[in-house]
């Protein structure tokens, strides 16, 4: 799995414009708002899911929209999801609870988990996610994350949130 180093380094190999600012560690979007400063953009929440047939995926969506995980799961054709446990988050996106990110997908070389966004997230300014560490931000613009979401084979499916 990645280091936020080693992040970076692919980004740059990928000709992607980031910036990073550190900060405390946050596990919540509220932690986030208090310790992220004044950053321009998009601040997302990300949710690791998975249904009963063991699938799995990464909802994310602006940070202040409401999710219903009964609603997602009938417009995924997912049937009822829950949240994927600390133990298969580490083993499928190599993120500890609390960095989950969209940027995980890059530890994914199994496309095992199906990637979902919001389609909020292509409007206006850059996103801002954690890379690989709920520690860090990174700024990135839409066109270049979703570069980064083709360069590691994953083809998002856009939906409206709230749902």
């Amino acid at each position: 799995m990645l280091s936020p180093q080693q992040l970076f380094a692919r980004l740059d190999a990928l000709g992607l414009a980031h910036r990073s600012v550190e900060h405390a560690p946050v596990f919540t979007v509220e932690e986030a708002r208090a310790h992220r400063g004044e950053l321009p953009g998009h601040h997302i929440k990300n949710l690791f899911l998975r249904n009963k047939k063991e699938e799995m995926w990464l909802v994310v969506a602006l940070e202040d929209r409401a999710i219903d995980l009964k609603r997602l799961g009938e417009m995924l054709g997912a049937g009822r999801l829950s949240f994927g446990s600390p133990d298969r988050l580490r083993r499928t996106l190599g993120v500890e609870p609390g960095s989950v990110t969209p940027f995980a997908v890059i530890n994914d070389d199994e496309h095992r988990v199906k990637l979902v966004l919001d389609r909020a997230l292509g409007e206006g300014g850059p996103v801002n996610a954690h890379p690989l560490t709920n520690t860090m931000t990174t700024a990135i613009t839409f066109a270049d994350l979703a570069r980064f979401f083709e360069a590691t084979g994953h083809s998002p499916q856009w939906l409206d949130f709230p749902l």
